[in-house]
């Protein structure tokens, strides 16, 4: 209040100053006064407001008399209208039940004396005095986390990105905890588990296996399929609970620098499918990213990882690991099915469910497996689908053309029938009475049957 009361004397003084020289005369007091009753003024609040003369010469007088402390507004002293035991009894039964709401004290107070202050006084009494039924927010503190060594922790996600050769794309990143390095990392069309397998598998080849990794709840991450997987290769697979981010600052801070150096520049270039997205993604992370200083390690992502061995997976565990499984029944013809296809297996195990092994991208080559046990490849029966339904492509396939426009072929008969030679010879002459003048010559009477003859 005593900020804004000296705003307000700061405008009055910057209003009446000049008209308060002692040096003017009455006459040049009274016309400078007049020109600023006439103007629009802007208050300290950015308002724009007139001020009558009456006003400016009472502010004249104030300055003159007691300068610019005169032009300061006087604090308004109001009397509380609630009497203070009235106040006193409502803190008193707020303390007494916490679970009392203002509207219920306001009418206890109401039935003990015959009238009470409003409800909303009664709030902010228990505003001021600290009684709100249910205290101030408590707000939890989250402690800071990092693992003890590089792949410990590998923390992924899903970042949106730009529009690319028409279709929007997507960034599956895992990022190791301990030392801040971007593991695997792919640009997709498809926010689906295939991209993020593929995310994890480049990772996996390039930097190691880790312990665990740390996933949020999104369709992708909770499959079947990268369960198989992190089960195989002996990885611990976590998921952070819905609502409770804690843990994930890392890659969302990873995101955040990603569109702040890769992103703004992307828009700048002539980038038309996403596997060039890809290269020059990788030339950014592997060149400028894992090569720069972290600002909370005090090192560069790559040489802090590089501090410590890793465990590396084979071709082969990687293969297995990220085949994809289904389970399904074995019919009495000793078949099964699988997105449309049929194959035939094991007559022994006729009534068994078994488990079927196969590469999403080539659905031809099948391994049937029963607790636990391979069983031999299953025999193609009927083959109408060689790719699972999810295993979309990133490029779609070109666009089949003939090279026919049918409506330009149509327009050109159109064209040609419009401009076709006139026989002159038949036009009618003026002489003949059965014929209009200038037209073609219509068969009459006999003429028409000798034609159609």
């Amino acid at each position: 209040m005593h900020d804004r009361h000296h705003d307000i004397a700061l405008f009055r003084y910057s209003l009446v100053r000049p008209a308060a020289d002692p040096g003017l005369t009455t006459r040049q007091r009274g016309r400078l006064v007049r020109e600023l009753a006439a103007g629009e003024h802007v208050t300290p609040w950015g308002e724009r407001t007139v001020v009558s003369r009456n006003t400016l010469d009472r502010w004249v007088r104030l300055y003159r008399a007691g300068g610019f402390e005169a032009l300061v507004p006087a604090s308004r002293q109001a009397e509380p209208t609630t009497p203070a035991s009235v106040l006193a009894l409502a803190e008193a039964l707020r303390r007494e039940n916490p679970e009392r709401t203002a509207a219920h004290v306001a009418a206890i107070i109401f039935e003990a004396h015959g009238w009470s202050p409003s409800e909303r006084t009664i709030q902010r009494l228990f505003a001021r005095l600290g009684l709100n039924r249910h205290g101030p927010v408590q707000r939890r503190a989250f402690g800071r986390f990092e693992a003890s060594a590089p792949n410990e922790r590998w923390t992924g996600d899903a970042l949106h990105g730009p529009t690319i050769g028409g279709r929007k794309t997507y960034l599956f990143a895992f990022i190791d905890d301990h030392s801040r390095l971007l593991c695997g990392y792919r640009w997709g069309h498809s926010e689906d588990t295939l991209r993020l397998e593929a995310a994890l598998r480049a990772g996996m080849e390039a930097r190691g296996i880790p312990a665990s990794c740390y996933l949020d709840n999104g369709s992708a991450m909770v499959s079947r399929q990268l369960l198989r997987a992190c089960a195989t290769l002996r990885i611990a697979l976590v998921h952070s609970r819905p609502g409770k981010p804690e843990g994930r600052g890392k890659i969302e801070r990873f995101f955040r620098t990603v569109r702040g150096q890769f992103l703004v520049e992307v828009a700048h270039a002539d980038i038309a499918e996403v596997a060039s997205l890809n290269r020059l993604f990788a030339a950014w992370v592997e060149g400028v990213y894992h090569r720069a200083t972290h600002s909370e390690t005090g090192e560069a992502p790559l040489q802090r990882f590089e501090k410590a061995a890793v465990r590396r997976p084979t071709p082969a565990e990687l293969h297995d690991a990220f085949l994809w499984a289904e389970r399904r029944q074995v019919t009495k013809t000793a078949t099964v099915s699988l997105h449309g296809n049929i194959y035939e297996v094991d007559a022994a195990l006729v009534g068994r469910r078994v488990e079927l092994i196969f590469d999403p991208f080539d659905m031809t080559d099948i391994e049937v497996r029963f607790g636990g046990q391979s069983m031999g490849k299953a025999a193609a029966h009927r083959i109408g689908r060689h790719t699972h339904p999810q295993a979309k492509p990133d490029t779609p396939p070109p666009p089949t053309s003939t090279g026919i426009d049918y409506l330009r072929l149509v327009e050109r008969r159109r064209d040609a029938e419009l401009v076709a030679p006139i026989d002159y010879s038949r036009l009618v002459k003026s002489t003949d009475p059965d014929q209009c003048a200038g037209q073609l010559q219509i068969p009459i009477g006999d003429e028409r049957e000798e034609q159609a003859r």
